[in-house]
């Protein structure tokens, strides 16, 4: 499953796009957004996130 934003809880800082090795994941409205079609459920964005915005789904 990939990786889900809940977008309440995003800042908006970037560290999930500059982590992901699969480059899955955009800015949109100032919240990141993950392309569940290029993430490769690796998790490393839920490890980066800071305010625990990301989640496996």
């Amino acid at each position: 499953m990939p990786a889900k934003v809940d977008r309440d809880k995003c800042t908006g800082c970037e560290a999930c796009i500059e982590a992901c090795p699969a480059e899955a994941i955009k800015m949109v409205d100032g919240k990141a957004e993950v392309d569940a079609d290029a993430c490769v459920d690796c998790g490393v964005c839920v490890d980066e996130c800071s305010v625990e915005a990301i989640e496996m789904a």
